[in-house]
């Protein structure tokens, strides 16, 4: 029976696994903008890069959700509720802390060109 399980498990974790390589992570943008030194051209660029960030981030973390949503789906109905409950918190965890980590690095690209908007339109009031 432990044979079994341990089979069944390891299973269940190469789906996880799996599931988890079709998602990529996108790359954030390169480099922003200074807001003290560029132009409305290169700041328009930045707004367009961290908006279509935002976009891709969005498209990654519905792909999470979807392959979580599989995988929990293809947990099997024969094993007991405990070790069941035990494989859903699995997935459950691996898929929050991705998912938080693709929201809060898109939190942090948005909030560091927003600094460099405020600079930049400090700057055009001078």
């Amino acid at each position: 029976m432990k044979l079994s399980v341990s089979v069944l498990f390891l299973a269940a974790a190469f789906v996880g696994v799996q599931a988890h390589a079709d998602c990529t992570h996108p790359m954030p943008p390169g480099k922003l903008p200074d807001g003290a030194t560029a132009s409305k051209q290169e700041m328009v660029d930045g707004m367009m890069a961290v908006r279509a960030f935002d976009t891709a981030i969005k498209a990654y973390t519905d792909c999470l959700k979807l392959e979580h949503d599989t995988a929990v789906g293809k947990i099997d109905p024969t094993l007991d509720a405990d070790k069941a409950k035990a494989q859903k918190s699995e997935l459950d965890n691996v898929w929050a802390k991705k998912n938080d980590a693709a929201v809060d690095e898109d939190t942090a690209v948005a909030k560091q060109f927003n600094e460099q908007v405020k600079v930049y339109k400090a700057k055009q009031k001078s």
